[in-house]
């Protein structure tokens, strides 16, 4: 399971990588442009994402009062996209340092955004970020073709593993 799991965080940091390398080439004006997706604009959902990346590395740090950065950031958007690789890289770093199978299945309690108290094991929140990652990198991808973008990544799962075994 865990080589699964750090195979799945390598793949993210990767996807990520390539997505915001596109992102971070787009005018302000393209950032802005209401879409209608999950989130109003592009510059939304990278901020939704990378907070919700950010948020449960700190839950599973076990920080106790997390901070949800979406709503209390006022920085660039370079700078939003170098901490949502930070964000990445971290849950890589949290997965390569898993010991074990019972670390991988030991249920660690935390508060939603609502105060609400929950406990799930770590193998599972690992596995809901990163398929939340992807989710939101595919409405990213349509987006970007709405905002007129014509070179766009391949970041499928399959591509990062044929690349890495090519």
């Amino acid at each position: 399971m865990k080589d699964l799991l750090l195979k799945y965080a390598q793949y993210n940091v990767w996807a990520n990588d390539l997505l915001i390398d596109v992102l971070l080439g787009l005018s302000e004006q393209q950032l802005d442009q209401e879409i209608v997706s999950s989130f109003p604009s592009i510059r939304k959902t990278v901020y939704h994402t990378w907070s919700a990346e950010h948020i449960w590395f700190q839950r599973l740090s076990l920080v106790e009062h997390p901070t949800w950065m979406e709503g209390g950031f006022f920085g660039t958007f370079s700078e939003a996209c170098h901490n949502w690789k930070a964000a990445s890289a971290d849950l890589q770093h949290f997965t390569a340092n898993l010991y074990d199978e019972k670390a991988l299945t030991h249920e660690f309690m935390y508060y939603d955004l609502k105060k609400n108290p929950h406990k799930t094991p770590v193998n599972q929140t690992l596995l809901h970020v990163f398929n939340h990652s992807t989710n939101h990198r595919g409405q990213l991808i349509t987006m970007l073709r709405q905002a007129g973008v014509k070179k766009i990544p391949q970041t499928d799962f399959i591509a990062f593993v044929r690349l890495k075994h090519s």
